[in-house]
């Protein structure tokens, strides 16, 4: 068996509704149903493999492919470091 190591990208991301505003590229998916939100705080993203939901103070992350997708805290802390803020 071989080990790989990820390679370094940089994604955007951000937390949902923690962060102060979604950007551009979530509100987009919004506006064309690719993403649902709901009153109960929850969001549905619609991706390759299906339908994921989303909780509040997850990470929702822009892939390098322009795919979007959500992912637990937890996870997100142990995989990604934080490189700049956009302007």
């Amino acid at each position: 068996m071989s080990k790989y190591r990820k390679k370094p990208v940089v994604i955007e991301a951000f937390r949902f509704q923690i962060d102060d505003s979604a950007p551009d590229w979530f509100m987009d998916r919004v506006t064309s149903n690719i993403i649902v939100t709901h009153k109960d705080g929850t969001c549905d993203i619609n991706t390759l493999e299906g339908i994921m939901t989303s909780n509040k103070g997850d990470y929702i992350i822009l892939g390098v492919k322009g795919e979007v997708y959500p992912c637990k805290p937890d996870i997100f802390e142990a995989t990604y470091d934080k490189v700049g803020d956009l302007s």
